[in-house]
């Protein structure tokens, strides 16, 4: 048997509930909250933002068909974290807290993101 090789998983500058900018790609400029990460893909869905148009057949239940709008995934690095203190997009770094443990913080502010 051979052994299955995977990325190394590392630690991503944004979480589920954050509220983030997309700084690239067709929904450059709109804000929205991180509704799930996908860690295997580096993608994330965000609320509001990349809807995609998908087109479900016609069933017993519902005989006409359908389009339904649903947020299509977007890599992490298209992704920019809005600050809960200041509200501006900024990015990310990790550091130690009072407590010990590592936290991120704001680039912008110096200041600990929760």
């Amino acid at each position: 048997m051979e052994k299955k090789t995977t990325k190394p998983r590392h630690k991503f500058h944004i979480k589920t509930g954050d509220t983030v900018l997309v700084i690239a790609g067709n929904s450059k400029g709109q804000q929205g909250v991180v509704k799930q990460v996908l860690v295997e893909k580096e993608r994330a869905l965000v609320e509001g933002v990349n809807l995609i148009t998908k087109h479900i057949k016609p069933t017993a239940q519902n005989p006409q068909g359908e389009l339904v709008k649903t947020e299509g995934s977007i890599h992490i690095s298209n992704l920019k974290l809005i600050d809960p203190a200041t509200k501006e997009a900024t990015r990310t770094g990790r550091a130690l807290n009072d407590a010990g443990k590592l936290q991120r913080y704001s680039k912008k502010t110096g200041k600990f993101i929760a």
